[in-house]
C-alpha cells in the first residue's frame, strides 16, 4: 500500500468563533420559516405553541385573556428563546462546516486546460476552459501548471503541490500506472510533465462533492437517525394528545367541586399552562440538540481530514466491530531495515558484509541503502562505484534477485529459493545452514536475504526488519477493550505474518492476501453480523473497499479506490481507519449521552411542575410540591429552564463527549450514571434556582 507523509490535519476553529456566531445568530433568525422548521418535528411543535401563545398574549392585551398578561408574554418570550436557541445550536454546526467549504472554496480556480486530440505529449492540442472538460478528456500538465479537474495519471511522472487539499505543503510523487496515479482538480505541478485523463464531470469533481459535504446541504440521514427522530415525534404525540385531554379534566373536575362546595377555590387550569407544560415535557431538549450533533460529527471528521461521501458511513464508524488493516505503512513503518549479517558454512561476518555491501551499491531502495549502512560498521567505507568498474545486475520480479559483477566476482542477494535455483544452476548444493537460519528469521517476522557468488558458495543471510511502529499495540489493546476485532491483511507469508501479528497484538491477520481473499474474508464477516471497516488505495483493493461497511480510501490511490469507498484520507495514513472509528463512536456516544440526559430531563420536569400546573385545580397536589415553587411563577422558571438548558448544551453538542475506549456495557452504565442521575437532578436544581431569582427581582 502506497502511503504519503502524514498531513497535518484541517486546523481547528474556535468553539465560538465571532465570525461564526455572528453568522449562527442570522441563521438562527432566517431558521424560523416554516419550511425549515417542519423538517425538525420536536421543534415544529414548539414553534407552532409559540405562535399560539403569542396569539393569547394579544388578546390578553385586549382584556379577554384567562390570565395576566404579564405572565403569558413570558412564557411566550421563553417559549420563542427555546426555538431560537435550537435554531441557533444547529446553525453553530452548519457554520463551522460552511467555513471549512469556504477554505475549500478557494482552492477551486477555473484555470486554463490543454487538451490533448490523442493521448501523448506531442498530440494536437487545444487551449479550453477546466469547466468545459469532460470525463474521458485528455490534458497535458506541465511545470507550474494547475491540474484542471480529477483524473489519472495515464503517461508521465510529476512532482505535485496538493497543499490546497491536504493542507500539507511537502511534494508529492504522481506517476503513470500503480496506486499513485489519481490526481485532483486544485492542485499544482511543480516539475516535469503529466497527461491526465479527467475522470469526473463539472460540478461532480472531488473538491465540489467535499464542499457539498461539509456543508451538510446533501447529507441523507442514517437509519438510526431516522429511528431516533420517529421516537421523539412519537414521544412529542403522546404528550400532545395527553396535554389536550388535561383540560377538559381540569374542567370537569372544578365544576364537580363547585357543584358539591359552592365556596371551593378550585380553578381550571389555563390553556397557556397547559401549553408551557407541553414544550417542558417534550423532548425539546434533543430534539433542539440533534441536527448540531449530526453535522458536528461530520465537521470533526473533516477537521481530520477524511471526507465522508456517505453520511451514513460516519455512523457505520461508529458501530464497526471489525477492522481490516494493511501491515505495510499501518502497523510496520513499511521502509524494511538490515538488522544483521549472519554469515554461514565457514564465511566470516566481514566476508558476508563486504559481498552484501557491493551487491548494494547500486540499489536505491531502503532496504538497499540500509545494507550500504549496515555493512560500514565493519569499516567498509567510501567505495566508489565508478573505480570499481562495477557491472549491477537490478532486481527483477522474474528472477527475484540483484547483484553486482567485479574484479571477476560474481555476487547475488535475493529471495532464498531463488538464490537456491542460482547455486544449483552453478553446480553446487543449496545451504542448509542458510535454509535453517532463513526459516528462523521467518519466524521472527523478519525478511530473510540470502547471498551468494558465482561458485555457487553461499556466504550468509541478511535479516531484514519491518518494524512495527510504537504504541500501535496499545491502540490494538484500546480497540480490544470496545469489542472491536483487528485484522492485519499482508502478502507476506504466514510465518512472517504470524510473528508481526503476535509482536504488534492484533487479533487474527490473513497472510498472502489477494483481492479475492480480502473480499471473501469481508463477506465472512458480514453474514455473521458484524460491521467491517478497511482501507484501501489501488484498484485491487477496490472490490474489498465496496462490499466493506466502512472502506477509507487513500486520497494518493487510484480513482477506482476513492469511487469504491465511502471516505477519502486526504492525509492517506492508513491509520486514520483507527481515528475515523473513534469518531463514529464519538458521535454516538454524544448522541446517546444527550438523548438519555434529555429523557431524564423530561422525567424529572413532569414531576416538578405537575404539582404546580394542577394545583389550583386539585388543591391536594400541593403535598407533592416538594420544592416548594411559587405556583405565580414555578411554570415560567420550568419553561426558563427548558430554554436555558439547550444553550448550556450547546457547546457538549458541538465539541462531542469525550471519548474513551471501553466496552459498550461499561459505557452503557457511565451513561446512565452520568446523564441519567444527571437528567434527574439538575431540572430540580435549576427549576427551584430560577423561581427564587424570579421571586427576587
Amino acid at each position: 500500500m502506497s502511503t504519503s507523509p502524514h498531513a497535518q490535519s484541517a486546523p481547528s476553529r474556535s468553539l465560538f468563533d465571532p465570525a461564526i456566531v455572528r453568522g449562527a445568530v442570522l441563521s438562527a433568525l432566517a431558521k424560523l420559516h416554516p419550511r425549515e422548521q417542519i423538517r425538525n418535528p420536536v421543534m415544529c411543535v414548539v414553534f407552532v405553541v409559540s405562535l399560539l401563545v403569542t396569539l393569547l398574549w394579544f388578546q390578553a392585551l385586549l382584556g379577554k385573556g384567562e390570565a395576566a398578561a404579564g405572565s403569558i408574554g413570558w412564557i411566550a418570550l421563553w417559549l420563542w428563546f427555546t426555538v431560537l436557541f435550537a435554531n441557533f445550536a444547529e446553525a453553530m454546526a452548519e457554520g463551522r462546516g460552511k467555513a471549512q467549504a469556504a477554505s475549500l472554496r478557494k482552492a477551486r480556480r477555473d484555470v486554463k486546460a490543454r487538451k490533448l486530440q490523442e493521448p501523448r505529449r506531442n498530440a494536437r492540442s487545444e487551449l479550453v476552459d477546466g469547466s468545459a472538460l469532460r470525463k474521458g478528456d485528455v490534458v497535458l500538465v506541465e511545470t507550474g501548471e494547475v491540474i484542471p479537474g480529477d483524473g489519472d495519471i495515464i503517461e508521465g511522472v510529476a512532482s505535485v503541490n496538493e497543499s490546497a487539499i491536504t493542507g500539507e505543503s511537502a511534494p508529492v510523487i504522481r506517476e503513470a500506472g500503480g496506486d499513485r496515479s489519481a490526481v485532483t482538480g486544485g492542485t499544482t505541478v511543480l516539475s516535469d510533465w503529466v497527461i491526465v485523463r479527467i475522470a469526473a464531470e463539472p460540478g461532480q469533481t472531488f473538491l465540489d462533492r467535499m464542499i457539498a459535504l461539509v456543508e451538510g446541504a446533501k447529507r441523507q440521514k442514517t437509519p438510526n437517525e431516522i429511528a431516533l427522530d420517529i421516537l421523539l415525534a412519537k414521544l412529542t404525540i403522546i404528550f400532545l394528545l395527553a396535554c389536550v385531554t388535561l383540560l377538559p379534566y381540569s374542567l370537569y373536575a372544578v365544576a364537580q367541586a363547585k357543584a358539591a362546595d359552592p365556596s371551593s377555590t378550585a380553578a381550571p387550569v389555563t390553556v397557556n399552562v397547559l401549553i408551557a407544560l407541553l414544550v417542558c415535557l417534550i423532548p425539546t431538549t434533543i430534539g433542539g440538540l440533534l441536527s448540531a450533533i449530526r453535522i458536528a460529527g461530520m465537521d470533526r471528521l473533516v477537521q481530520a481530514n477524511v471526507i465522508a461521501t456517505s453520511g451514513r458511513a460516519v455512523e457505520a464508524a461508529g458501530d464497526v466491530d471489525v477492522l481490516l488493516l494493511d501491515k505495510t505503512g499501518t502497523i510496520t513503518l513499511g521502509n524494511r531495515q538490515a538488522s544483521q549479517f549472519l554469515p554461514v558454512d565457514g564465511a566470516s561476518a566481514e566476508e558476508l558484509a563486504d559481498a552484501a555491501q557491493l551487491a548494494s551499491l547500486a540499489d536505491e531502495t531502503p532496504e538497499g541503502r540500509s545494507i550500504v549502512v549496515l555493512a560500514k560498521k565493519y569499516g567498509l567505507r567510501e567505495r566508489n562505484m565508478h573505480d570499481l568498474g562495477a557491472s549491477f545486475t537490478p532486481f527483477s520480479a522474474q528472477t527475484r534477485m540483484s547483484g553486482v559483477s567485479v574484479n571477476g566476482r560474481e555476487i547475488r542477494k535475493g529471495a532464498a529459493d531463488a538464490i537456491d535455483a542460482y547455486v544449483t544452476r552453478m553446480g553446487a548444493r543449496p545451504s542448509e545452514q542458510a535454509r535453517a537460519i532463513v526459516n528462523e528469521v521467518s519466524k521472527r517476522g523478519s525478511t530473510p536475504l540470502v547471498v551468494a557468488d558465482g561458485k555457487g558458495r553461499t556466504l550468509g543471510v541478511i535479516e531484514l526488519k519491518d518494524i512495527v511502529k510504537g504504541g500501535i499495540a496499545e491502540r490494538f489493546a484500546e480497540m480490544r477493550r470496545m469489542g472491536i476485532k483487528t485484522v492485519m491483511i499482508t502478502g507476506d507469508n504466514p510465518i512472517t505474518a504470524a510473528a508481526i501479528a503476535a509482536e504488534a497484538g492484533v487479533d487474527d491477520f490473513l497472510a498472502q492476501a489477494t483481492p479475492e481473499n480480502k473480499l471473501d474474508l469481508i463477506r465472512k464477516y458480514q453474514q455473521g453480523g458484524r460491521l467491517v471497516a478497511m482501507t484501501g488505495d489501488g484498484t485491487n483493493d477496490a472490490p474489498a473497499l465496496a462490499q466493506a461497511d466502512v472502506a477509507v480510501a487513500m486520497n494518493t490511490g487510484t480513482q477506482a479506490a476513492k469511487e469504491a469507498g465511502n471516505m477519502v484520507d486526504l492525509d492517506s495514513n492508513p491509520t486514520k481507519l483507527i481515528e475515523v472509528v473513534q469518531i463514529g463512536k464519538q458521535l454516538l456516544m454524544t448522541r446517546g449521552s444527550l438523548t438519555t440526559f434529555s429523557i431524564a430531563n423530561d422525567v424529572a420536569k413532569y414531576f416538578a411542575i405537575i404539582p404546580v400546573a394542577f394545583a389550583a385545580t386539585y388543591p391536594q397536589l400541593n403535598a407533592l410540591n416538594i420544592m416548594r415553587l411559587n405556583p405565580a411563577t414555578g411554570i415560567l422558571s420550568a419553561v426558563i429552564f427548558n430554554a436555558l438548558i439547550i444553550v448550556a448544551l450547546i457547546p457538549l453538542a458541538l465539541r462531542g463527549v469525550k471519548y474513551k475506549p471501553v466496552e459498550a456495557s461499561v459505557l452503557l452504565r457511565n451513561n446512565l450514571f452520568i446523564y441519567g442521575l444527571g437528567g434527574l437532578i439538575v431540572p430540580f436544581l435549576g427549576i427551584k434556582l430560577i423561581d427564587i431569582a424570579l421571586n427576587l427581582f
